[in-house]
């Protein structure tokens, strides 16, 4: 995904590694020759072999920051996407194709560009609940349900690969690791189960929660995977032998949210108890405890730097941290409900918040101004998320309507 910074890939000792550099300062008018030269001084890896390289990447970097400036969004459809109401919503990473998880038992797959409904996933026996891709491929997608399995389907021709059973209860979150050969799925049965995509089967189950595990997360090197439950703890676990490594302890009410950052370094926790945490991901201990809100927090998320934490509570307002400071530094207030969903676009400078007011809105990170009121669903907004450009939005709604936003 698209973040302020270049990534270096080189060979040491005959093992490849990676470097990322940040160029959190980068402003479509920065000198890009002065920046790099700068970069240089600091970073052995770039030779002067590689610096018109560097220089081009800065170059087209700055474009895309130029391009996101001031791009207002317009309601270009309303998808009646179905009969009941959904329950999630998901892009492919280039944001052509996103997924609909419904009630009514399927998971559509809609075209983004045109509005129209590809193709209908069927054969749950219960409510879909949790929907995802592969991302960054997309050539898959795996479905939840409350009838206790996950199904796994090919994107281009809605064949059912597998059908993974195993969970008591019902599945409510799921995820693929990025390297795209497993599937996590966390259910009420209070344990975790991750399956082997290519094999259709059952690779470890991860036990140790006391209560209902509700969100679930890899990190990007995909050796780690966290779970929240409504037991007030995060487990962490090693993906590789499904031992739990940490216990984050500290929560006093139900986990509805957490994340690893980008580089895997840190972890952060939203709880019913009106907090937000912040864990060191290698050695499970605490790191600070973000306050200010004063209702339940619903959801939380890392910008894709990791520089940023963004917070959404019932309280009906979210909130912005650094992520290095620990301190508040952006109250979004403008709601008139709770708010259920909050996510960065891909260039980390806005914030987009879903509402039970029945209006998304989209926020400026550095100064907490509200830019835009996305308005026309008649019932509670319970989901939304940016394509990788961060140029479309899409919302979910209790109304039974998918809307997106160009």
């Amino acid at each position: 995904f698209f973040f302020k910074g270049i990534i270096l890939e080189y060979v040491q000792g005959g093992e490849a590694k990676t470097r990322s550099i940040d160029l959190l300062n980068l402003r479509p008018d920065t000198d890009a020759i002065a920046l790099v030269e700068e970069i240089q001084e600091g970073e052995p890896l770039i030779t002067a072999s590689f610096k018109e390289h560097v220089i081009h990447l800065v170059r087209r970097l700055q474009e895309k920051l130029g391009e996101q400036e001031d791009h207002k969004f317009y309601l270009f459809k309303v998808l009646r996407a179905h009969i009941l109401p959904l329950t999630n919503v998901a892009f492919n990473k280039s944001g052509s194709r996103f997924i609909t998880g419904s009630y009514d038992r399927t998971c559509k797959v809609w075209d983004t560009a045109s509005g129209e409904e590809l193709r209908t996933l069927e054969g749950h026996r219960n409510v879909v609940y949790a929907v995802a891709f592969n991302n960054p491929y997309g050539d898959k997608i795996a479905t939840g349900s409350f009838d206790k399995t996950c199904k796994l389907w090919s994107t281009e021709t809605g064949k059912c690969y597998h059908t993974f059973r195993g969970h008591t209860a019902e599945i409510v979150c799921l995820s693929f690791n990025l390297q795209s050969t497993l599937v996590a799925t966390g259910s009420m049965d209070t344990t975790a189960k991750l399956w082997d995509i290519e094999k259709g089967e059952e690779i470890v189950t991860l036990s140790g929660h006391s209560a209902e595990i509700i969100v679930l997360s890899f990190n990007t090197t995909g050796d780690r995977i966290i779970t929240g439950s409504f037991d007030h703890t995060v487990a962490v676990w090693d993906v590789g032998t499904g031992r739990m490594l940490h216990t984050l302890i500290g929560h006093r009410g139900e986990i509805s949210s957490a994340q690893f950052n980008w580089d895997c370094s840190l972890i952060v926790t939203g709880s019913m108890d009106k907090t937000c945490m912040l864990w060191n991901a290698m050695t499970g201990t605490h790191i600070a405890t973000l306050t200010g809100h004063s209702d339940e927090i619903l959801d939380v998320c890392f910008d894709y730097v990791g520089q940023h934490i963004a917070t959404a509570s019932a309280d009906g307002s979210a909130r912005v941290y650094n992520a290095e400071t620990k301190k508040c530094i952006a109250k979004l207030e403008g709601h008139g409900g709770e708010i259920s969903k909050v996510c960065f676009n891909p260039q980390g400078n806005r914030i987009l918040t879903a509402s039970s007011d029945k209006t998304a809105r989209l926020w400026d990170v550095a100064t907490g101004h509200c830019l835009q009121l996305l308005e026309g669903h008649t019932d509670e907004i319970f989901s939304c998320a940016f394509n990788y450009k961060g140029d479309i939005i899409i919302t979910g709604s209790k109304d039974n309507t998918c809307r997106i936003w160009h």
